[in-house]
């Protein structure tokens, strides 16, 4: 199977220039920039700060990034409005062998939420799946992440739940999304 490579987007969103680009292992410390900086005001009330820097830790470390890109088939794209860097997203098409595109993250700096760059980033990444022939983008989302509404916005559905058990007793409480793509 062949990796698709992402699109380089330009779109001038009001009087700003938005650009959509596909990250590289060079990117990894503005992706940690970014999980370190918007973390804290999406999960602080949901979870306990060990929780929070657990999963920090463990999922944005370098070498795990580095895997995800290079042997897991995940691209990372990247959101910029002029040189400064406003969040990501990464995904995966062909989740678990189906016609499905697996939204995995999105995370925008707190400073750039609702100013429209998240609905680019979904965007974007529904485009990537319909060019590789998904069906559907599906994503997990906590149960209690006032995000749930922004997917729903967005055309998602919540199709089920899912616990996910985590070392140190830890846990993931989500909803399990899904967007038909036509």
């Amino acid at each position: 199977m062949a990796k698709v490579k992402p699109f380089t987007a330009k779109l001038n969103l009001e009087t700003q220039m938005i650009t959509i680009r596909e990250a590289s292992p060079a990117d990894i410390s503005i992706i940690q920039q970014i999980a370190y900086g918007s973390w804290p005001s999406t999960y602080g009330e949901i979870l306990s700060k060990e929780q929070l820097d657990y999963m920090l830790d463990k999922f944005y470390d370098s070498d795990a990034l580095l895997d995800l890109m290079i042997n897991q088939w995940h691209f990372f794209i990247l959101i910029y409005e002029d040189d400064f860097c406003l969040g990501f997203a990464s995904f995966e098409h062909h989740y678990l062998n189906q016609k499905t595109t697996r939204l995995h993250k999105i995370y925008l700096l707190p400073e750039a939420q609702g100013k429209g760059a998240g609905k680019l980033l979904v965007g974007a990444v529904v485009d990537f799946a319909k060019k590789n022939d998904s069906d559907a983008v599906s994503l997990n989302v906590n149960r209690f992440n006032k995000a749930c509404s922004f997917y729903q916005k967005m055309g998602f559905e919540i199709i089920g739940e899912e616990d996910i058990e985590l070392d140190h007793g830890f846990l993931m409480e989500d909803y399990k999304m899904e967007k038909k793509l036509n």
